[in-house]
């Protein structure tokens, strides 16, 4: 069955295009066929890849969602035999949610055989209540058919509150039964991990991009084949 990844979460600047590109890139690595689309209308970062060939599509007309766009797009998803990826910006959270339910879009995808997988990212610092909030929203808002997986990103701090970590906390315990699993991005080292994985970033650039790449040293590289392999590692078990 193919896979239709969404990455959806209210807050912005949390990780959901490092998502995204994560996604791609496993799926390539398992030479399995798949389409990225792009439809953050602020940042469009996906399309930025030259790995994956995203095709971008502008699902925002002002405040509103288009709907005509959306109906482009999930009619090449229902007539594409492949693995999707669908980058979605933190201001089109609300309507795009909104526009899957109340139009059956799911059941569409479910009935084409194609599984709905939902990716939302929980992240440490001052953005981790709004985190939980958009995830907490999702879970009780979705049907039961889809695959909600979650991403804790260590990146901006630890993901704790009230001394409890995310599987002790109300968002996790109430909707523990929707989640088909949990990502952890690591924290790292700042002087080293940090800069390597910003600089690949950065340059819109994959993993296996970086394994031929001047601007990378050997230590460089093995320290983001690290990186690979815990991230590739935990998707093996879910994705």
């Amino acid at each position: 069955m193919k896979k239709v990844h969404i990455t959806l979460q209210g807050k912005g600047g949390v990780g959901k295009s490092l998502v995204a590109s994560l996604l791609a890139q496993y799926h390539l690595e398992k030479d399995q066929s798949i389409l990225c689309i792009d439809t953050d209308p602020i940042n469009a970062t996906l399309s930025g890849y030259a790995a994956f060939s995203a095709k971008y599509i502008r699902l925002m007309d002002g405040t509103r969602l288009d709907e005509r766009q959306f109906d482009q797009m999930m009619e090449s998803i229902l007539e594409n035999d492949a693995h999707h990826v669908i980058d979605n910006g933190a201001s089109s959270f609300i309507p795009l949610s909104n526009y899957l339910i109340e139009n059956n879009a799911i059941e569409m995808l479910q009935a084409a055989r194609k599984q709905v997988v939902v990716h939302s990212v929980i992240t440490g610092g001052q953005a981790l209540l709004d985190t939980l909030n958009g995830f907490s929203q999702l879970a009780q808002q979705l049907p039961e058919n889809v695959q909600i997986v979650v991403w804790l990103n260590e990146y901006f701090g630890q993901i704790s509150l009230d001394s409890k970590h995310f599987e002790e906390m109300k968002a996790y315990t109430e909707n523990k039964h929707r989640i088909h699993g949990l990502i952890r991005i690591p924290k790292q080292s700042s002087d080293t991990f940090g800069k390597d994985i910003a600089q690949m970033l950065d340059s819109k650039l994959t993993f296996a991009d970086i394994d031929h790449h001047p601007d990378f040293g050997l230590m460089a590289k093995q320290r983001l084949s690290m990186v690979k392999k815990t991230l590739f590692d935990q998707m093996t078990c879910i994705i």
